[in-house]
Order: structure tokens, then sequence, then C-alpha cells
């Protein structure tokens, strides 16, 4: 998994570098094997937010991604999505969102978010919101896909609160923000993820990198005959 992130990461040239952040000396192993530039990081980070903190305060930089090791699916498209929510100087925090597709409405391992007219995110939810009271009304559903830009100061802001309410019981970190009134912007994305979080996820996942790669070998055949 981590092989096809890494390569959606550095497939875009906006980015000025990318570091792989781990506590694992078997990651960091493989790291060192494919020539990947790798850091190892405390163990005792309860997210990772507070993992890319740790990095932020070794490595100086403008604005810090998040692209997590467990979204094999991770596009430049996104990333580049992510980099042009930055590049409005008032922005210390972005994510992205994609059409909720029917089969993740009620899965709880398929964040939903709400935002405002601005774009803004109202809430992160495990439930399906908005919800629907009134039979045949059709409200849009958007899936939240865990990728995220940073300011440094959201990252000092992020570490310096503590855990709250709404995050511990969603189990989402973002919601730390929300809680204490920084704004996370938010970007629509056509390509939707899927995090790994389940063995069934990863069985997903699998079927449609082993699907992306034969369509990748078609092409560049029918490239060779041309």
């Amino acid at each position: 998994m981590l092989s096809y992130v890494y390569a959606a990461a550095t497939s875009c040239q906006l980015l000025s570098s990318v570091l792989i952040a781990t506590d694992s000396n078997e990651i960091l192993d493989l790291c060192a094997e494919n020539g990947w530039s790798a850091m190892m990081t405390s163990p005792a980070h309860p997210s990772g937010t507070d993992r890319v903190h740790e990095v932020a305060r070794k490595v100086k930089a403008d604005v810090y991604l998040n692209l997590q090791g467990d979204e094999p699916l991770l596009r430049r498209e996104h990333i580049e999505a992510l980099l042009n929510l930055m590049k409005d100087p008032s922005v210390a925090v972005g994510t992205l969102k994609t059409p909720c597709t029917a089969g993740d409405m009620n899965n709880p391992n398929a964040v939903k978010v709400v935002t405002d007219n601005l774009n803004r995110a109202l809430y992160f939810s495990r439930a399906t919101i908005p919800f629907a009271r009134d039979e045949g009304s059709q409200p849009r559903y958007f899936k939240h896909l865990g990728f995220y830009a940073y300011r440094p100061g959201a990252l000092e802001v992020f570490c310096s609160l503590p855990v709250g309410s709404l995050e511990r019981v969603e189990r989402l970190e973002q919601l730390r923000f929300l809680e204490n009134g920084v704004t996370i912007k938010v970007a629509e994305t056509p390509f939707d993820t899927i995090g790994v979080d389940t063995e069934s996820d990863l069985h997903r996942a699998e079927k449609i990198l082993l699907q992306r790669d034969s369509d990748d070998s078609q092409r560049l055949s029918r490239g060779r005959k041309v």
C-alpha cells in the first residue's frame, strides 16, 4: 500500500519534498530498501496530526500535507486540490470531500462531512448526515477523504489543545479543530478513495488497484505499438 501512496505523492511536482513519517522499524527498513525519504517518529502519538506536528518541528515548510499510508488510491489530483485550497493565506486547515456512494452511506468507516455555502466544514461524523427527516427529500451526501493540509500554526494549536468530547465520541481527530473554532476548508473532488481500515477494505482496494494496473499496462502496450 505504501508504495502506491509514495508514488502518487512524488508524482506531484507541486510538492517540494515527500517524507514518510513512521514509528515502525519495519517500515523504516522498507523505506531504506526502496530509497524513500523517511523519518522515525514517536510511537506515543495519538493521531496522524500529532505525528505531522513532530515532523514540522524538525522540517520547516509553509504548508504540510498529511497523506496517510493506508490510502493506496491516493491520486495526484487529490494533492493538487489540497494545495489549491492553501493558496488562500487565510486557510489554516484544508481537507477533501467526494460524493458519497450508496454503499458508503451507512458505513461508519466512511466518514461523512457537511459544509456551509463557503465550503467550510460544519461537522464530520460516522453517522449518516444530514438526516433526511421528510420522506422524499434527497439531500446530497459527501464522504470525507482523510487527506489534510496544515499551516504550521494550526499544528501548534491542535497539539496544545486537549482531546474534545466530540473527538472522543466519534474518534475523529479533525473535530478538535471544529470544537475550538478553527475553520477547516473543504475542497470537492470527483475521485473517491478507500481508506484501508478493515480486511474488507483491503480486498476492495486490491481489486481496484489490480484493475488500474492492468489498464495502465494495456495503455502502455498500445503506445508501444503506435
